[in-house]
């Protein structure tokens, strides 16, 4: 396996990690060893997503880098989006989902890397989204002060909840029976057959980053060194523990035949594995750390696996019940957001599409390696230099 952080710095570093084994034949302290130091972006890293061969980052150079982990090699950059790449996410091996400033969605098909929707999915940021295990729907949200459900199968707007302020996480549990809305310091607990708030958990400070350990625990750190464990559905703190010495900025987690395993990284340039108890009310073990010496932003594990190992989806999911009030005033507003995709997506179906061959791409393919990136770039700063 490898850890994978991006950092201020522009930086993505990887770590091999591997189990030692003790006298009793148990792996209880596991070996971080530098494997590499990708300097992709010409801005600070700010997403990070992997899947089974590829990890793709993203940053305030508002292109996506993508690294091939098999061969270790750069595989170039995706050019699309024209704001900070706020998220990445992958569903399985065959799509990667993005947002960005730009207030963009877009669906890429991750062997070809051709964009095969781009949606207008936020009148403001897009800060967050998350994927359904199923990969028909996924939720976003954004500056504009919504949150929103899309059917992934058609590529379109399945229904728009306002939440009256800018919530900046939104993640879904393993098996997509609820999710989490985090705004500021409160996490909102939503149950997808209602759509809408079971209860509600206040952190002590604000949320950094959330994963979920089961399909009711959830890992929460905020702007502080703590780690802490709650219970969505008794709302309660099971545990807690320090993490860090300055505040965490991301999470994963991640389970082996011998161990469930939390990873955090943090401001202080630390990446940490820990061991998690069956009991969550103990706290976890440290299992390994290694400091990277930079301000880290953003955290993935890549797990060399052949094939994804992932749960079978569930049913088709369908969007929650909404009242005919809300039904009313989410189909005007989707409407709206559709045609506000189709006007966007006639002129971006050339800037997006990809022939997926080794021929020189044709102007505006999203797919660039990086000496052509870096070119690209510097014409684009001389064009703006003449415009002003």
């Amino acid at each position: 396996m490898e850890l994978v952080a991006g950092c201020y710095e522009q930086v993505l570093f990887g770590f091999a990690v591997h189990p030692e084994p003790e006298a009793d034949g148990h792996h209880e302290k596991w070996a971080p060893v530098a494997d590499f130091t990708h300097h992709a972006h010409t801005a600070s890293l700010s997403a990070v997503a992997v899947n089974s061969r590829f990890v793709v980052t993203g940053s305030k150079d508002e292109t996506i880098h993508i690294y091939d982990m098999k061969k270790k090699v750069d595989h170039g950059a995706l050019m699309h989006h024209n704001g900070t790449i706020t998220c990445l996410k992958f569903h399985g091996n065959r799509h990667l989902i993005s947002g960005a400033e730009d207030g963009l969605i877009c669906v890429w098909d991750a062997k070809r890397w051709e964009c095969l929707k781009s949606i207008r999915a936020h009148k403001g940021h897009v800060t967050f989204l998350s994927i359904h295990p199923s990969g028909k729907l996924a939720l976003s949200v954004g500056t504009d002060k919504t949150l929103r459900t899309w059917n992934l199968v058609e590529g379109r707007s399945a229904f728009i909840k306002n939440i009256k302020q800018n919530a900046h996480i939104v993640e879904w549990s393993p098996k997509g029976e609820k999710y989490v809305v985090v705004i500021l310091n409160r996490i909102d607990v939503y149950h997808l057959d209602t759509a809408s708030v079971s209860g509600t958990i206040t952190n002590e400070r604000r949320v950094s980053s959330v994963t979920f350990l089961s399909e009711s625990i959830l890992a929460v750190a905020g702007d502080e060194e703590v780690v802490r464990v709650f219970d969505c559905d008794s709302l309660t703190c099971l545990s807690e523990f320090k993490a860090h010495e300055n505040r965490v900025k991301g999470m994963f987690s991640f389970e082996t035949p011998e161990h469930h395993v939390l990873v955090t990284a943090s401001s202080d340039g630390f990446i940490k594995m820990w061991k998690l108890k069956q009991d969550k009310k103990v706290s976890p073990s440290l299992l390994c750390e290694v400091n990277t010496n930079a301000r880290l932003t953003c955290l993935g594990v890549w797990l060399d696996r052949g094939t994804d190992t992932k749960e079978s989806p569930p049913a088709a999911a369908e969007p929650a019940p909404v009242s005919k009030e809300q039904s009313r005033s989410n189909k005007e507003e989707s409407g709206h957001a559709i045609q506000e995709e189709e006007r966007q997506t006639k002129p971006d179906a050339e800037k997006c599409s990809l022939t997926g061959d080794n021929n020189k791409p044709t102007k505006g393919n999203s797919l660039v390696s990086a000496k052509k990136r870096k070119t690209v770039e510097m014409s684009e700063k001389k064009r703006k230099k003449k415009k002003i």
